[in-house]
């Protein structure tokens, strides 16, 4: 119970007195108010863990500063003190949330008992924020998540080159998220609150692709009905994302070199140079390294855009991520269409471990928003809704199409060894969820309400979860039974 802030309202001097030296005896911060309007004004002023309150006080009463405790802090636990003829009323206080209360006469232990339980609820719900804070931090960043051993190495290096002025170039296949990575970077930059523009340098033939990137003047040539700004000149102050810089020409190459060595652009047609602050972000499929070693690439361009390169793996180099980016993404789609999913089933789990996503994260995410669109409210998502067919080979029927799973196959049997390996990971952690729920089952002896409280889910949620890992318990079964 050490450093476990109190606060103690009680109009009996004595009687706060007494309570105030045993808490300070063990270890705690405490404060103490005389009247129930004191201890609303001193709530005001500070945050406490643990509220003391007699129920009848001068003033507000203590259902008041039960009130004022949650509407502060919904984290406060509230002990009530109340006379045996006030029990139901403590009763339905703790409906509308007090931890707990204690009838008078009481011996100063049981006080200090209950605080004590109070103080490991606290401490186990610090631990549980802290850890949730940590595999957050460690396992996604910029809405970019992942578990696997290369994309927390990929997360850990974005947090440090984000905050830079460095080039970076992103290399992945289609697909694998090199745009988001770039807004990521953008985002938690020091240009964050200017623009990111974007072009894609294999989407316009040259003579187009430079009036973008630099502008042009009216007239500059047929059809150059005004003047226009280019890209760079857009993005001045901000970050520009040049989109498969592979394959840039070797004299579009030249001009974006000269851009970048001079810091200044000339529209097309124009004489005035403009002057150019941008941080370049490109992303191609290839290392630039390999294209300027093949004689593709200007060198001088190459190692400056290459100042730090990210390396974005395929979703078939890491299957452990393929649910954790499932679920993510269910959870988001399910919320724009409005609609309440039970998750993946385990046919549809299975049959996503055993996928090759040759489309990456973008054929994930579009299978996901099928499936989403197609599911039923209440239900898990089923394999014919992430493939959009009742029947398919892997579900006895016949091969289809226009169906991914069909045309790109599902994994070679020799993978399949790995497979299964990773595939166990979600039972380990439903496993350790099971575990988990039972610790804080025991640290709160067996409280499904105190529970539910500490884990963040509703009664009904922790509930359900007892019973799908076959967790029982009396204390439990003896609050099902009250409801």
């Amino acid at each position: 119970m050490k450093g476990l802030r109190v606060l103690i309202v009680d109009d009996e001097p004595l009687m706060r007195l007494s309570m105030l030296d045993a808490l300070e005896g063990v270890g705690c911060e405490v404060a103490a108010a005389a009247t129930g309007t004191e201890g609303v004004t001193i709530l005001g002023t500070r945050q406490f863990d643990v509220v003391i309150t007699d129920l009848r006080l001068p003033g507000a009463d203590g259902l008041t500063i039960l009130k004022v405790c949650k509407e502060r802090s919904a984290t406060t636990e509230v002990i009530l003190i109340t006379a045996h003829a006030s029990v139901d009323t403590a009763v339905g206080a703790i409906k509308l949330g007090a931890y707990d209360y204690i009838t008078k006469p009481f011996q100063m232990d049981e006080l200090l008992l209950i605080v004590e339980r109070v103080g490991k609820i606290i401490g186990l719900r610090r631990e549980n924020l802290e850890l949730k804070e940590v595999l957050e931090d460690r396992f996604s960043f910029g809405g970019i998540h992942g578990c696997h051993q290369h994309m927390r190495a990929l997360l850990e290096r974005l947090k440090v080159v984000a905050a830079t002025e460095s080039s970076v170039s992103i290399v992945g296949e289609r697909g694998t998220g090199k745009e988001l990575v770039a807004h990521t970077i953008h985002l938690n930059s020091p240009r964050r609150d200017q623009p990111l523009i974007k072009i894609g340098c294999g989407d316009l033939p040259e003579r187009l692709l430079e009036a973008e990137l630099f502008g042009h003047e009216k007239g500059a040539f047929p059809g150059a009905l005004r003047q226009r700004r280019g890209r760079f000149e857009l993005a001045h102050k901000g970050t520009l994302l040049l989109d498969d810089i592979d394959a840039l020409s070797p004299h579009a190459q030249k001009q974006v070199w000269q851009v970048l060595q001079e810091r200044k652009c000339v529209r097309l047609g124009g004489r005035e140079p403009l002057e150019i602050d941008v941080r370049i972000l490109c992303a191609s499929q290839q290392d630039l390294r390999e294209a300027v070693a093949q004689g593709r690439f200007l060198p001088d361009l190459g190692d400056y855009l290459t100042t730090v390169q990210l390396v974005v793996p395929p979703l078939r180099e890491r299957r452990d991520d393929v649910l954790v980016i499932a679920e993510h993404l269910l959870e988001t789609s399910a919320t724009t269409l409005h609609k309440s999913l039970k998750g993946f089933s385990q046919s549809s789990r299975d049959l996503l471990m055993r996928y090759s996503f040759p489309g990456n994260v973008q054929e994930l995410k579009r299978m996901v928003d099928r499936a989403v669109a197609s599911g039923r409210n209440g239900e898990p998502l089923q394999p014919w809704d992430l493939c959009g067919f009742q029947t398919c080979p892997f579900l006895g029927g016949a091969p289809q199409p226009t169906c991914g799973f069909c045309t790109e196959g599902l994994v070679e049997k020799s993978e399949k060894v790995e497979m299964t390996t990773l595939a166990t990971l979600a039972a380990a952690r439903e496993a350790f969820e099971r575990d988990y729920i039972l610790a804080v089952l025991q640290q709160v002896d067996g409280s499904r309400t105190s529970a539910a409280a500490l884990l963040g889910l509703s009664r009904k949620a922790l509930w359900d979860k007892c019973k799908r890992y076959g967790i029982s318990s009396t204390k439990c079964e003896a609050e099902e039974g009250e409801e």
